[in-house]
């Protein structure tokens, strides 16, 4: 081992990452309760609370992309995902947004998930950061959703 180099050590996870892990533990929980599948108007009650929970400049994102991907694919069922809205088609997460203010981030993202068919050559980006809510972006956003779930 090279003495010029400073060894780091694990500290464990952070506060964020503890809270989302809880979060999700929560949102299994909830889930495995359930009888049958999960209420869609519950579930997108559930999205739209978290949503507005969110600082303003994140809330106003997240509404904005959560109406953007409901318009574009109206399949697509809103549900929680390590506290994040997310957004699934026959109960497999294809997308989920994440406030700046989730792991102290400059900026907001739009992730997608390895079942989203984005699939593009040998590298393709599956997550996007997100500063504002353009037309043009919203319509960089439908064709993202819809060609995921194409």
């Amino acid at each position: 081992m090279s003495t010029d180099t400073q060894a780091t050590t694990y500290e464990g996870f952070t506060a964020e990452e503890r809270a989302a892990m809880k979060d999700r533990a929560r949102e299994a929980k909830k889930r495995s309760r359930r009888a049958g599948a999960p209420d869609p108007a519950e579930a997108e009650r559930e999205v739209l609370e978290k949503i507005a929970s969110f600082p303003d400049a994140d809330r106003a994102l997240a509404e904005g992309v959560h109406a953007v991907v409901m318009a574009a694919v109206p399949e697509l069922r809103p549900r929680l995902w390590y506290g994040m809205p997310a957004y699934a088609i026959d109960g497999v997460m294809v997308c989920h947004f994440q406030h700046a203010g989730k792991f102290k981030a400059r900026y907001a993202t739009l992730g997608f998930s390895d079942r989203a068919k984005l699939d593009d050559g040998a590298l393709w980006p599956t997550s996007y950061a997100l500063t504002e809510l353009t037309p043009e972006v919203a319509e960089r956003i439908t064709a993202l959703v819809r060609q995921a779930v194409r």
